[in-house]
């Protein structure tokens, strides 16, 4: 009987086996390395392509305040000099507002009344006088408030009987005070009766009958 000892080519087969394993296993590593490395490096690009982008949106944010921040600026000038052309136009209109109100005065004034006195504070004018009665009172009241197109929401403050102090019969008058508003060019939006330039406007405060 003829016996084969096949210990020695096991032994062989096992080395080999042994030795394809650590191949394959080297080579799982050297792929896993290769693969680490090209994710990593997609990854680092892609971060880099972001933060160029990041920056060109920072850059432009930047910008975009400092275009905001002029805006603001100018939008102040210009406010500033709205407000200023309406300063010089309230000026320019209000010199010709003592035109107006002696104008309207005289308009409005019905007979029997007698203005004695006026004092403008502002856009407010307080007027005083004598009326033969208080109906003429409320009929200047009314002329006021709805006819004429520059003055405004008049408020009788007081009013009360007087004697004549010239009069020898004691003969008594109604003294007035009352406080009317007076209308700026802009407040208006439509004026009728107002004199033209280089029109002859009447001048005369009083209008009626003196006590």
């Amino acid at each position: 009987m003829i016996r084969i000892n096949l210990l020695p080519h096991r032994e062989e087969k096992r080395k080999q086996k042994k030795t394809a394993f650590v191949a394959l296993m080297a080579l799982g590593g050297i792929l896993g390395v290769a693969v680490v490395l090209v994710v990593g490096g997609y990854n680092a690009s892609r971060i880099s392509i972001q933060n160029e982008r990041n920056l060109v949106l920072s850059n432009a944010n930047a910008e975009l305040d400092k275009k905001i921040v002029a805006i603001a600026t100018l939008k102040q000038e210009i406010e500033a000099l709205k407000a200023r052309q309406q300063a010089v136009e309230d000026l320019q209109g209000d010199r010709n507002q003592p035109v107006y109100l002696l104008d309207e005065l005289v308009k409005q004034t019905p007979t029997g009344v007698y203005l004695k006195s006026f004092k403008q504070d502002g856009q407010r004018v307080s007027l005083t006088g004598y009326a033969q009665s208080q109906e003429r009172v409320a009929e200047m009241l009314r002329n006021l408030a709805g006819a004429s197109p520059w003055l405004e929401k008049p408020e009788l403050t007081e009013v009360k009987a007087v004697a004549l102090t010239q009069s020898k019969t004691g003969k008594k008058v109604v003294e007035f005070t009352l406080v009317v508003g007076i209308k700026r060019p802009r407040d208006k939006d439509a004026v009728k009766g107002v004199p033209k330039p280089g029109q002859p406007i009447v001048t005369v405060l009083a209008a009626g009958v003196t006590p």
